[in-house]
């Protein structure tokens, strides 16, 4: 079954590569750039000489469209032979019958469905992805019914930091695990030996330490408050400096996007707040009398102007939660989960296909 996967996300790279090809000459010719609609009608009719489903060859060119208009690029990188095995499908091409899945008369079984049930109708927008180890998952869009939201007004400011990952507004500080510094010497030597296979099995390692923690944190999170406000720290801006190991290695947006999704299971609210200045401004008398710049990253407590005592990471999630419950300063583009409901009726659930009758575990 890998082997079909693997001559079908060739197809699907084709494909990529065509359209990727046509929105470069119509950039050269000062043509009208094309849409996913476009590319879809360029593409239709191949699906007998590919072997892939028409919907799955249409999928590539809407995908195509998004992901140019994300990055706000003429065009895109090639597919090649390096790239990861990726193949969308649509809700025709999936079906779902007796803990198995269906694609292109393929049956595709999973383990922890049962754990799971598949309570939802499944939508457009799942895909077969492969990660660096060569190993195959089914990524599967479901619609699910609106959680509701949990009473209670228990809320939180949350800010993210390097020394400690996260600093409550209620003075609870959560360690930076620094995974990345645990696994460097072993990564190292296998990087100097050229042992490929090893440093691949590392990087897994690293990446699979750092979902459990945040996935663990996030939900311990979610579950004790209603009310979840984060700052909306940038980690691109950071990864310019001096810190930007650092940063990579924390992961603040997946933390976020953990956040973001688990608020919505666990019935709360998540917000993203302003956080400028929060860690020079006074969350007693509103003065900025705090550190500044990188010359003051050094000083955690000050002393302000009024005579407060304050630690420097608490101070900031104690004005995060002020400029979020106020909801003065929101950050544009995060709305209230109460208006978006397409939020909380879509759950993407992963789970590891492997060949017909073998065993394996869902994640």
């Amino acid at each position: 079954m890998n082997g079909f996967l693997r001559k079908a996300a060739r197809k699907v790279n084709f494909v990529w590569n065509y359209c990727n090809d046509v929105q470069r000459q119509a950039v050269k010719a000062r043509r009208k750039w094309l849409s996913g609609f476009d590319l879809a009608n360029l593409t239709a009719g191949t699906s007998s000489e590919l072997e892939i489903s028409a919907q799955t060859i249409a999928s590539v060119g809407f995908r195509y469209d998004r992901s140019r208009k994300q990055f706000k690029k003429p065009w895109l990188k090639w597919r090649s032979k390096k790239s990861l095995g990726w193949i969308p499908v649509t809700k025709q091409d999936l079906k779902y019958k007796n803990d198995n899945f269906q694609y292109m008369k393929r049956h595709f079984q999973v383990f922890g469905i049962k754990d799971r049930p598949l309570d939802g109708k499944i939508c457009d927008g799942s895909s077969f992805s492969q990660d660096s180890r060569g190993r195959w998952y089914l990524n599967v869009v479901v619609d699910l019914p609106t959680p509701e939201i949990r009473p209670g007004n228990k809320s939180v400011g949350i800010d993210l930091g390097l020394k400690d990952f996260v600093v409550q507004s209620d003075g609870k500080k959560v360690e930076n695990p620094r995974i990345l510094n645990s696994y460097a010497e072993k990564l190292a030597t296998f990087q100097k030996a050229n042992k490929k296979k090893q440093v691949r099995n590392i990087c897994a390692k690293i990446k699979n330490v750092r979902k459990d923690f945040q996935h663990k944190l996030s939900n311990e999170i979610t579950k004790e408050f209603n009310n979840i406000f984060v700052g909306d720290v940038s980690s691109s801006r950071l990864m310019k400096t001096r810190m930007a190991k650092s940063v990579l290695d924390v992961s603040w947006y997946q933390f976020k996007e953990m956040l973001e999704y688990k608020s919505i299971r666990n019935g709360s609210k998540y917000f993203e707040v302003d956080e400028k200045f929060t860690t020079q401004t006074c969350s007693v008398c509103q003065e900025r009398t705090g550190p500044k710049g990188l010359a003051g990253l050094n000083k955690r407590q000050w002393i302000c102007s009024c005579g407060i005592k304050l630690d420097r990471d608490i101070n900031s999630a104690v004005n995060i939660l002020k400029r979020g419950l106020n909801r003065e300063t929101p950050v544009e583009g995060k709305k209230d989960q109460n208006d978006d409901s397409s939020k909380r009726n879509n759950e993407e659930v992963h789970c590891r296909c492997t060949d017909y009758g073998s065993a394996s575990r869902c994640t």
